[in-house]
């Protein structure tokens, strides 16, 4: 669905100049560092390793690289990309949706990074795209993503009930979603 003449870079307010960007294979390094964290792989799918390695980080940009559907974001704080942003089309009956996953390396967490990710990158697709639902849905044990959410104007739908398996437990996620 993304047209790539619209791949953006958005400035983020009140973030001291951090911005969203495209991911070129020159941020494999940092890609890899920052994202190489339990903190961060604990809170979501089994798809992002931990250990994540050199590997892992060509891997991903190699997918993002060859997306014509998808919109995957750096989110760049002093010229090095400090975590990710993506938007994943729906297709189908579901084809006016899409789900919003974003993560950010601990070291800039409680500093407004990643609800000014979410705000920015909601606004950009809903005006750019066929799209009036965006949602998220977080691990319950994640509150502090879900505050994340509401912050961004996300309203909470509902709870699903033992609706995920991480690190073999099972565990409630949260449904929150956009709409317009």
């Amino acid at each position: 669905m993304p047209d790539p003449l619209l791949s953006p870079t958005l400035e983020l307010p009140d973030t001291n100049g951090a911005r969203l960007r495209p991911w070129t294979f020159a941020d494999a390094p940092a890609l890899a560092r920052h994202a190489n964290d339990e903190r961060v792989a604990r809170h979501l799918r089994d798809t992002f390793p931990y250990p994540y390695s050199a590997g892992d980080a060509e891997f991903f940009l190699c997918l993002v690289a060859d997306s014509t559907r998808d919109l995957f974001l750096a989110i760049e704080v002093d010229g090095e990309p400090v975590g990710s942003v993506g938007v994943h089309f729906k297709t189908d009956v579901r084809r006016r949706s899409a789900e919003i996953g974003y993560w950010l390396t601990p070291d800039h967490w409680g500093r407004g990074l990643a609800t000014a990710t979410v705000r920015a990158t909601s606004a950009y697709v809903l005006a750019h795209f066929d799209v009036c639902r965006l949602y998220a849905v977080v691990f319950a044990t994640n509150p502090a993503s879900a505050r994340v959410l509401e912050k961004a104007g996300y309203e909470l739908e509902g709870r699903m009930r033992h609706s995920v398996v991480k690190d073999d437990q099972t565990l409630d996620s949260l449904l929150y979603a956009l709409v317009v």
